[in-house]
């Protein structure tokens, strides 16, 4: 994640829970919102109904890939917090990273396309 810096502070995720947008899909919930930075800031969430300790480091791996691969597609400048549901364990990677798309999409976070 050249771009982007990880959100890691709990009350930097509840502040965002309550005043960001939102989008929500059957993988993955997305809450974003613009920030005073040049950089965008990312936090990834999977709780524990997702699965054991190896199905939710597996689905945290494949989020933050999938954002890293997108990473140029997405404006700079905002916090971004991406929560899995509990699909998401069984869901494969091009789902995710279809589904995380998608919702940057509605929420006009990508270049070209507006929310």
């Amino acid at each position: 994640m050249r771009y982007t810096v990880s959100i890691k502070r709990n009350r930097d995720f509840k502040s965002l829970y309550r005043s960001g947008k939102s989008s929500v899909d059957p993988y993955l919930v997305v809450y974003c919102r613009k920030n005073r930075r040049g950089e965008s800031r990312l936090g990834i969430s999977v709780g524990t109904k997702v699965g054991k300790a190896v199905c939710r480091n597996r689905v945290r791996r494949r989020i933050r890939e999938a954002y890293r691969l997108s990473e140029r597609r997405i404006r700079p400048g905002y916090d971004i917090i991406v929560v899995a549901r509990v699909r998401a364990a069984a869901a494969a990677y091009r789902d995710i990273e279809t589904s995380l798309l998608n919702l940057c999409g509605k929420l006009g976070l990508l270049y070209g396309e507006v929310g």
